[in-house]
């Protein structure tokens, strides 16, 4: 191997690394659940079941149909489904 290809191997690993370490880490926890999420503009909050999720958007079930999220602009996540004093292991 050269010293390019075993400096882009490097890479390429370093970067798979920083990915696990800063990816997304509570929201895998929220698929399948009901959640409440408000935007940063204001405005009513969007009420809906988690569907999928990506580094940039969140899709959301609901009553109107699915609902893609641009992560960017979410101030609050909040689940819903759980019981009152329930703390959730995110």
């Amino acid at each position: 191997m050269t010293t390019k290809e075993v400096n882009q191997k490097a890479m390429v690993q370093e970067t798979k690394s920083i990915a696990e370490r800063h990816g997304p880490q509570f929201i895998p926890k929220l698929k399948g659940k009901k959640v409440i999420i408000r935007l940063i503009s204001g405005g009513q909050p969007i009420t809906g079941t988690l569907e999928g999720y990506n580094p940039h958007e969140i899709l959301l079930q609901n009553a109107k149909g699915q609902l893609l999220v641009f992560k960017h602009a979410i101030a609050t996540i909040e689940i819903v489904d759980e019981p009152k004093g329930y703390r959730a292991d995110i």
